[in-house]
Order: structure tokens, then sequence, then C-alpha cells
């Protein structure tokens, strides 16, 4: 097809890509352009309601399941599941495990990103920021692994994904109840500020895929709660929007799209 693009992004758990990138892959799919997931966890140290496990089944195997009607939800035409452990939430036990993504040997991981990325062709790579949004090992390891790879590949549209936090900041305040238990424990080491960042992406149009792919991840309302029951309205106001700093790009938000 005459003038596709291949969008690869880079995500530590299942149902991690819904939120910050679930909207850029819907419309670049819609687009016509080749759409990559690579998942480098399990997730299989989340939280899940009592009793939704069918006898024998793991939660990671659920959860792998999630994710592929979430990536069907959002347009994925490829998805790679490392398969690492789960290094669970910051300052957790989990977190020392040798097997645990954020201590995996980070040109190990990269190499496999690398090569994911080299045969794709990728035009356009995500990541996280340095702190991964909010600090957690898994994230903070995909940053570090995507750096590696794109020194590896010499990739040079790579874009951490990121929250604007003066963006949230200005939406509790205007909303304080808006939605009740989302608002993030420090806003101040939540995401980027709004001047570090360099790409804005209205994604508006894609509010239905992204609610759908929140439904997909039934084993994850713990996190999702809150929001699958927002009117659409909110949710745009929330998520209609998906932040980027680019890599080596200068800062102050000059795009709105990515170079797909």
């Amino acid at each position: 097809m005459h003038g596709m693009s291949v969008l690869l992004c880079f995500h530590a758990h299942p149902d991690d890509e819904v939120f910050t990138t679930g909207g850029v892959m819907r419309l670049a799919a819609d687009a016509g352009h080749r759409v990559v997931l690579v998942v480098a966890t399990d997730g299989a140290l989340g939280e899940h309601p009592d009793g939704l496990l069918a006898p024998g089944e793991t939660l990671a195997e659920r959860r792998q399941r999630e994710l592929e009607r979430s990536a069907d939800a959002l347009g994925v035409s490829r998805l790679v599941t490392f398969g690492y452990a789960d290094s669970g939430m910051a300052g957790t036990p989990a977190n020392d495990a040798p097997g645990a993504f954020a201590n995996v040997d980070v040109d190990e991981a990269a190499a496999r990103l690398a090569a994911a990325i080299d045969e794709e062709g990728a035009d356009v790579v995500t990541i996280y920021d340095p702190n991964g949004g909010y600090g957690h090992p898994d994230h903070v390891q995909v940053h570090r692994v995507g750096v590696r790879a794109e020194e590896r590949t010499g990739h040079d549209a790579v874009f951490e994904s990121s929250m604007n936090r003066d963006h949230l900041k200005r939406l509790f305040a205007a909303a304080p109840d808006m939605v009740e238990g989302a608002r993030p424990p420090d806003l101040d080491t939540f995401g980027l500020p709004e001047n570090e960042l360099t790409t804005a992406i209205d994604v508006s149009t894609t509010i239905a895929a992204k609610r759908a792919a929140m439904h997909a991840h039934e084993s994850q309302i713990g996190d999702f709660g809150p929001m699958l029951g927002m009117p659409d309205e909110q949710l745009r106001a929330a998520f209609g929007i998906e932040w980027f700093r680019r890599r080596g790009g200068p800062p102050g938000i000059h795009e709105s799209s990515l170079p797909l």
C-alpha cells in the first residue's frame, strides 16, 4: 500500500498501551499505517478481582488474552510480547527478583527491541520518559531499554510518551472531583512539565476505541474502574490528547502529529 508507515509502541505491561498511546495507535491504523505493539512483561503482579480467573488459569495467561483483545480494538497489526517477569510497584519485594524486567540486562532486552524495530522498518518508535511517567521500575526500564535500542539502530524518530503535568494540574483544579481516586499522589513528579514536551496529538476521535480497550482489560478494573463510568466528554477531557517528548527535538510543543 502506497505511503504505509510503521508505528512501533514499546510498553511495560498489558494495559499500559491504552492511555498514553492508544489514540495514536488507532489513528495510525485508521490512516492505513502498520501498528506494532511490543509489551515487555507478563503483568503477573497486577491486582485483580477475586473469582475472576478460571480454574487453572494464571493471571499472566488472562492478561495475555486481554492484551490481544485490547490490541484488536486499537488497530494493532502485530503484537510482540517479551514475557519478562513483572517487577511490581516501586518499593515492593518483587523489585529485587533476579528475573524481573527491571533487573534484566539492558543490552539483552535492547537487542530484542532493536531486532523488532529493524525487522519492521519502524518509522516512529514510542518509549517512556526517564521516570517512566510515575517511577514504576518496569516503566523506567522501558525508557532505558528504548534508549539503548535507539542507539543500536540509529533510529531518529523516537518519542517519549508521557503525561502533561501542567495539563493534569489544570484539569484537577477545574474539576477536583472529576475522577474520584484517579488523582496521582504527587503531581510534581508525574509525567513531564508542558515546556519539556514537544508533541501534543488530539486523539479525541478515538475515545470509543480507548474505552473498548479499557473494557478488554477486565482484570485491571481496579485501575480502570473510575474511568469506565465516565461519560465520553469527560474521557475526552482527560485522555483526548496524547503527549510526547521527541528525543533530540527542541522543547516546547511544536508538533501535533507523529511523522508517519
